[in-house]
């Protein structure tokens, strides 16, 4: 297993990592921010818990300055997602360092579905971890983590998988050969761009993930857990129904980046992906803009 997941360090312009392997989790809630908020302060809360202390250090202010995390700073950002009053969306970005892209961080955005700001909002939040994590306690570790992180929280869609761990999509400002190269030998590799998604989502999807979470509607759309079932009839995939309509799938033992190189893609990620495919995420429109286009293919590569 240590050898699948790739050494991954991505540099911008300055010389400032913005992107390094790990593992993320991410959920998209089709809910006003207002209806879920204490929920999503609690998962916050368990994941500092599990990570090792220390490991969160810094936060975006309001002005978008990086602030110390210290107990002032903890208070600052559960205000921020529980103080509801107001009107508008919630952010909160807690990181690990104040320039680089570290293994550690939360990214949360509490969107109003009736916002006229984003095309399909969604509220999103976001945990990560670095590739050592997943080394030391396993597999199976990750996967009870991230039911616990999910529990109380509504999600539409969500999933955990080996990553490109970068802040904010910071991974778009490294050297793009290099992404690409990464991107086109391992597809079983996320690059993250959960502040983007949760603009543009609504209850649409992104594909089949090492662990792929699936609630109301988009279970629905799909045909619910039987036809889950009976499009992957593959002895590494287990579904778990969670309350609430919700369903976990996992499609291996351990997250698999895919390297393409050594292996082919492993059936159950095409098999999830067709029955999918009507409610995937793609971009629309006669000109789509280049970025556009290739997020459009990425997000079918198993197709």
């Amino acid at each position: 297993m240590n050898e699948a997941f790739p050494l991954i360090r991505l540099r911008g312009r300055g010389g400032w990592l913005v992107g390094r392997d790990g593992v993320v989790i991410a959920l998209f809630i089709h809910r006003d921010h207002t209806e879920i908020a204490p929920a999503i302060w609690r998962a916050i809360e368990t994941y500092r818990r599990v990570i090792p202390a220390g490991s969160l250090n810094w936060y975006t202010s309001d002005d978008g300055d990086m602030v110390p995390l210290d107990n002032a700073g903890w208070e600052h950002n559960r205000q921020e997602v529980i103080d509801c009053l107001g009107g508008g969306g919630r952010t909160a970005e807690l990181r690990e360092s104040p320039s680089e892209t570290g293994g550690y961080q939360v990214e949360y955005y509490g969107r109003l579905l009736n916002s006229p700001f984003h095309d399909a909002p969604v509220t999103a939040l976001a945990f990560t971890f670095p590739t050592e994590y997943i080394q030391m306690h396993g597999a199976e570790h990750l996967r009870t983590l991230a039911l616990e992180l999910a529990r109380e929280l509504p999600f539409n869609f969500g999933y955990a998988s080996p990553a490109i761990v970068s802040t904010q999509g910071s991974w778009a400002s490294g050297n793009w050969d290099s992404t690409e190269a990464l991107l086109a030998r391992y597809p079983g590799l996320d690059a993250p761009h959960v502040t983007r998604f949760s603009s543009i989502l609504g209850t649409r999807a992104l594909g089949p993930y090492w662990l792929t979470f699936l609630g109301q509607p988009l279970l629905g759309q799909l045909g619910g857990i039987d036809a889950l079932r009976n499009a992957l009839p593959f002895p590494e995939v287990s579904l778990l129904p969670m309350d609430g309509d919700r369903v976990l799938v996992t499609l291996d033992e351990w997250p698999d980046p895919i390297d393409t190189r050594s292996k082919a893609i492993p059936p159950q990620y095409r098999a999830l992906a067709r029955l999918m495919d009507p409610c995937l995420f793609q971009y629309t429109g006669e000109e789509l803009l280049p970025y556009q286009q290739d997020t459009n293919r990425w997000i079918r590569r198993f197709l």
